[in-house]
């Protein structure tokens, strides 16, 4: 009599045996295209995305797209790494939700290298020791991350991609007793995006801000008094009991991530285009500085204004627009807005992420 179930897996073992056949045979062919390149750039951020975009179109399921997202990026990435290591920087130790979006981003055979603070990974790219850098800009429930808004007017690199993380943060700590809790630690932006979920379940517990949600852990770790926010994985990077998960004050928590690398990206199909403006003080300047937009049919999707720090109530504004600056709507609106903007600079354009 038939087993039904042993048939099906050897079925199974004899499509791993083809997909282990297959993947060889790209990873094969990848290694060819590095050697043909003849030392050119290994990490071409528009090929991957149009990779990625096409292999989720294609997909019938009953995978769902993002799964298939997450398995070629490790594929892409293991082969790339046949040619040349990625040396990344972001925001560390460890643990940090920086961490995450650069393995989602370029997968898991990267060189990391872990910062301090987001200007140490900043400076990693502009000073050779990193070949790209992943840093937090803004948080759908909390908005704009400053320092990196700052930063990126006096950088000398180009944003060449983007990463949307989904952020769950989660109660951790080496104690289980909720009453034994004295201290939360938290990165500014996670006790912000989880202070309604605090009130309510530890309102008479400080809240201490600390550089990372990693180095958080790390407190965490060493305090009987300590609990901290940040992910699963730095629970179990930090042996941390899970105490509560899902805390965030908003479902649809999401944080983005740009990278920074010495060099742009060519066209991908989809792209965006981030820039920094500021306006002739005058009236009617802001009219002037939207208008080419409008006229060339180029879609704005976001409008910031920071402090320009030069002097007292000037603005600057980051804007992304959807579109490559190579574009000629876009490289036409941007034309316009070289002669009317006091201050321009063009931080990259980069695929839109997947």
């Amino acid at each position: 009599m038939s087993d039904p179930i042993a048939e099906l897996r050897a079925r199974i073992d004899a499509v791993d045996e083809q997909v282990l056949q297959l993947l060889n045979e790209r990873a094969g062919l990848a290694h060819r295209i590095g050697e043909l390149k003849g030392g050119a750039p290994v990490y071409r951020p528009e090929r991957e995305a149009q990779v990625l975009r096409r292999l989720q179109a294609l997909n019938p399921g009953p995978l769902p797209g993002a799964a298939i997202v997450r398995l070629f990026t490790e594929v892409i990435s293991a082969c790339r790494a046949l040619e040349q290591g990625l040396t990344v920087a972001f925001l560390g130790p460890q643990g940090t939700f920086s961490e995450e979006a650069a393995l989602r981003h370029f997968g898991s055979a990267i060189r990391p290298l872990a910062c301090a603070s987001i200007d140490e990974a900043f400076r990693a790219v502009e000073g050779g020791q990193a070949g790209f850098a992943v840093v937090p800009v803004e948080n759908s429930t909390e908005g704009a991350v400053g320092r990196s808004m700052d930063l990126l007017t006096t950088t000398a690199a180009r944003i060449c991609g983007e990463v949307a993380l989904p952020v769950r943060q989660c109660l951790m700590s080496r104690v289980t007793d909720w009453a034994a809790i004295a201290r939360v630690y938290g990165h500014a932006q996670s006790l912000a995006q989880c202070q309604g979920w605090l009130n309510a379940h530890l309102p008479d517990t400080e809240r201490v801000a600390v550089p990372s949600n990693a180095d958080g852990a790390k407190r965490a770790a060493g305090d009987d008094a300590g609990a901290c926010l940040g992910s699963r994985a730095a629970a179990a990077l930090y042996q941390l009991s899970l105490l509560a998960e899902n805390i965030e004050d908003h479902p649809n928590n999401i944080t983005r991530f740009l990278v920074l690398s010495p060099r742009g990206a060519a066209p991908s199909g989809r792209d965006k285009t981030s820039l920094i403006v500021s306006a002739r003080n005058r009236p009617g300047a802001m009219h002037d500085l939207l208008g080419p937009f409008a006229r060339h049919g180029v879609s704005m999707t976001r409008l910031e204004s920071r402090p320009s720090r030069q002097g007292l109530w000037e603005y600057l504004f980051f804007v992304d627009v959807d579109g490559h600056e190579n574009d000629a709507p876009v490289a036409a609106a941007l034309g316009e807005l070289e002669d009317r903007a006091s201050f321009l600079k063009i931080l990259g354009s980069y695929p839109a992420a997947v």
